[in-house]
């Protein structure tokens, strides 16, 4: 159970922010005895995880001491592979992003190349952050075993940033068994969270090939140990790598499927491909999914749509706190839904598809039109799963970001059946797929997490 309430604590630090949260707040918060919150606090702290923020005055004897998270201790990798683009950035425990690179990318180059320009983005945010002062020099260390090639300045644009924390007020799921990520976990962001039984498939590589069960505290995962993931000290102070591409997916196994324009991904085994070239825990979801599981944890609800309108379209599902997968890890594909039956054809083989719709409109130059196409989409999915908002993101909806929530907030008041569904931009930052990448990795340590999994 240590790692578990470990989870616990550290969650109610990171929501604390910098203003801290004592010792008798955190027992009486978690439900844990004093004794027992003394425990874990003294190994954050000597793990370096936690450090004194001051102290507080008490009603009665001796100031309070309050502790506060140290968001440096250990950070996250978040990679968006979009089909021409590639978005990497580092994220600390707070949420808060250190550095961001983004290159030009071309999802059909070929396995190798993609692995390849992956792991020197990698390398690259990591570099880019120990420039900016905000990591130690061995966490970037170079490994000769994993050299890679030189980055041409000219290809690449970036920057070391601090932004705004995750909310303080974050929802806290309460089925963690703590600072260890396993791959293949539900995420639920609810409050009233219970665990579930049931088995995920971990990474190989870097990690286990076998997730256990959540009430199974005996079972093998990679700890956190003073925010480190175990590992050569290039890797130290990475927990690990979150990656998010277009689906279809198999996130259980981290292995694509006949990704829409680029069929040849099928059957590859990307995540353990990556996993070995990094020498880093590497877990692999959808890039709609990612962004959901962000918007969540920044308070986004839980029950909505994130439709993103980029380079394809998907959507990603937050049902009842939880990230939706489906029993076939293939909810989502929302482009795909076919709504003109004699419609110009799209990459998947079918005819009519509100992906193909869409894009064309853009191409077109009618953002309008793609808006009400995108909204008849909308209203579908609104009227399936009685959803409680839909949310808008994509480059090309943050090109058009008001024709775009006008045009499907419209189609969708018409055809409501009952109280209107608000239809809002996402307010997930610049960056919400590799940001929410990053999160696949962090949210486990905070207790974001069940271990049973729909599918």
């Amino acid at each position: 159970m240590r790692s578990y309430n470990a989870a616990l604590v550290l969650d109610l630090l990171r929501a604390a922010g910098d203003g801290g949260i004592s010792r008798l707040e955190l027992a009486e918060r978690t439900g844990l005895t004093p004794q027992a919150v003394s425990k874990i606090t003294a190994r954050l702290r000597t793990e370096g995880m936690a450090t004194e923020a001051g102290r507080r005055a008490s009603t009665g004897g001796k100031p309070r001491t309050v502790l506060r998270l140290v968001p440096t201790a250990a950070y996250a990798v978040g990679l968006h592979l979009d089909r021409d683009e590639l978005t990497a950035v580092l994220m600390d425990l707070s949420g808060a992003l250190v550095a961001v690179r983004t290159a030009p990318f071309d999802l059909g180059a070929g396995a190798e190349r993609v692995v390849e320009a992956a792991a020197v983005q990698v390398d690259a945010v990591r570099a880019e952050a120990l420039r900016a002062g905000s990591v130690r020099a061995e966490s970037v260390r170079p490994d000769p075993a994993r050299a890679a090639r030189p980055v041409r300045p000219e290809s690449v644009r970036s920057e070391s940033l601090r932004s705004e924390s995750v909310r303080s007020d974050s929802v806290r799921g309460e089925s963690a068994r703590g600072e260890s990520v396993r791959a293949g976990a539900r995420y639920d962001v609810r409050r009233d969270a219970r665990p579930d039984d049931g088995d995920g498939r971990g990474w190989s590589g870097a990690w286990p090939d076998r997730g256990p069960r959540v009430r199974d505290s005996d079972a093998p995962a990679v700890g956190v140990s003073g925010g480190r993931a175990d590992g050569p000290p290039g890797a130290r102070d990475v927990l690990g790598v979150g990656v998010a591409m277009p689906g279809p997916l198999d996130h259980r196994t981290g292995v694509p499927g006949r990704v829409t324009g680029f069929p040849q991904w099928a059957g590859f085994p990307l995540r353990d491909a990556l996993a070995a070239r990094l020498q880093l825990p590497v877990v692999l979801d959808k890039d709609t999914n990612a962004a959901a599981l962000g918007l969540a944890l920044r308070g986004s609800g839980d029950s909505f749509a994130y439709l993103h309108l980029g380079t394809g379209l998907g959507a990603g599902l937050v049902l009842g706190g939880a990230v939706h997968r489906g029993a076939r890890t293939g909810a989502g594909e929302f482009g795909h839904q076919v709504i003109q039956l004699d419609g110009p054809p799209c990459d998947c083989g079918n005819r009519g598809c509100v992906e193909a719709l869409c894009l064309a409109a853009v191409a077109r130059g009618e953002p309008a039109e793609a808006a009400r196409v995108l909204g008849a989409g909308a209203a579908n999915l609104v009227g399936l799963l009685d959803i409680d908002r839909v949310l808008l993101g994509g480059r090309t909806i943050t090109a058009h970001e008001e024709c775009f929530v006008r045009g499907v907030g419209a189609v969708v008041a018409e055809r409501a059946r009952g109280a209107v569904v608000p239809v809002l931009a996402a307010d997930g930052g610049p960056y919400p797929v590799a940001e929410g990448a990053a999160q696949l990795v962090l949210a486990p340590v905070f207790g974001h997490r069940r271990a049973s999994e729909l599918g």
